[in-house]
């Protein structure tokens, strides 16, 4: 990762390497202010969610802050499901306390008694140095009762996720953390009135809640100056596919994507498309990867960053047999539970493997469009809203190549029109 705000978030899992870096610094300062002043600082700074929504955070703070219970929870999501996401895997590997220090500083500016650290079940590895860090600073008085004598009291819980993608929406991941099937909730009301176990809640990804550091560290002011306007700081990017250097990398917002492909990544040969913000994101050509890498500019198309995993496809890739993938995962991952999605997409494999087969027809196209508004519009949680954007913006983008597969073989080999069975 470039050495920008994360300059902390090389390999530090020990609670002394952590401190002699000036680990809890910040928190010891922070301790001593008023909690609405920190969350003030945090709306002045414009940092946004990086987990795909992009709410201010500062606002989804103070709606916590502001009702009046007996106990409040803090919860770090870090499920991470999202195909080609592996950037708050990365924060957490190489630094867990900075994650946890940002957690204490948010629990203590909501006033929250309890968190939890909720991590995505295959990244199992991690649970026992961060049950060892959470121990180690119970030890040194940076969690529990009266926490570095302030009177503040917090304590973390580790929760492992169940190996759903719908858990990455925090009402399901609530339900999961409760014990229950990770089932998304009405809204409203929202987790910050009605959360865990019908308690004001606070839910933040990992990489959200590790920009918490740098703001009252930095200062607003200083924090924005990374960044454009209206997408202040750094984001971390999780790239894969046909480029020379995959990786995390952290870039300031308003960076290009084909920078970021070519200056940070080493570059990618034939560059077909690239996909960003992971399955749920949209798929530019390459004539359009010059495109800034920030809220504002995506929001011009219609879409969002979402969880900053950006996938680069050459010229061997199949846009039609990649579609199929996607849309055999989301029909996979659906909970079932409203209509417009799990037979949405049902219905847009089956379509899409038609059309790959060559017994489709042209009107498939307008068929999936259709199906694509209904799913956007009527869904019930973010999962089937943005199941279908990749494979409306290929349809864009690339419907002559999708089509072709109706006339003749498969531009690029990858699928088959054998008709004894899909190759693809």
């Amino acid at each position: 990762m470039s050495n920008l705000l994360f300059e902390r978030s090389k390999t530090l899992l020990s609670f002394d390497d952590y401190q002699q870096a000036d680990g809890f610094k910040v928190l010891q300062c922070v301790l001593k202010m008023k909690p609405l002043d920190i969350i003030d600082e945090i709306k002045a700074s414009n940092l946004v969610g990086r987990g795909g929504a992009g709410f201010p955070v500062g606002v989804k703070m103070s709606s916590v802050q502001r009702m009046e219970s007996d106990i409040k929870y803090l919860v770090c999501n870090a499920d991470e499901g999202e195909p080609g996401t592996f950037k708050d895997r990365e924060l957490l590997s190489r630094n867990p306390l900075k994650v946890i220090e940002s957690m204490i500083i948010s629990a203590y500016a909501i006033g929250a008694s309890k968190g939890f650290l909720y991590v995505r079940g295959e990244y199992s590895y991690l649970k026992t140095p961060i049950l060892e860090g959470l121990e180690a600073l119970r030890v040194e008085g940076y969690l529990g009762k009266n926490i570095c004598g302030s009177g503040f009291d917090f304590d973390i819980e580790y929760r492992s996720g169940i190996g759903a993608y719908i858990c990455g929406e925090e009402t399901a991941l609530i339900e999961s953390i409760e014990g229950r099937s990770g089932d998304p909730r009405n809204k409203p009301p929202y987790t910050a009135e009605v959360g865990l176990w019908g308690k004001p809640t606070l839910v933040n990804n990992v990489e959200t809640l590790a920009n918490i550091l740098p703001v009252m560290d930095l200062g607003a002011e200083v924090y924005k100056t990374y960044g454009t306007e209206k997408s202040a700081g750094t984001k971390l990017f999780s790239v894969s596919g046909s480029v020379l250097n995959k990786g995390v990398y952290e870039v300031p917002f308003g960076t290009t994507l084909r920078q970021l492909i070519e200056e940070e990544c080493g570059g990618g040969e034939h560059i077909k498309f690239v996909q960003v913000g992971g399955s749920s994101g949209i798929i530019l050509p390459e004539s359009m990867i010059d495109i800034e890498l920030s809220y504002e500019a995506f929001a011009k198309l219609d879409a969002g960053l979402g969880s900053g995993a950006i996938y680069v496809a050459d010229e061997s890739v199949c846009v039609l047999d990649y579609l199929k993938v996607t849309a055999a995962f989301f029909k996979h991952e659906s909970c079932g539970k409203c209509t417009p999605c799990r037979e949405g997409n049902r219905h847009i494999e089956r379509i899409l493997k038609n059309l790959s087969d060559g017994v489709g027809s042209k009107e498939d196209i307008e068929t999936l469009l259709r199906t694509s508004h209904v799913m956007k519009e009527a869904s019930f949680c973010g999962l089937g809203q943005t199941a279908t954007s990749g494979l409306v913006s290929a349809l864009k983008y690339f419907e002559d190549e999708i089509l072709i597969h109706l006339e003749e073989k498969c531009p690029t080999g990858v699928c088959s029109f054998d008709r004894g069975g899909d190759q693809s």
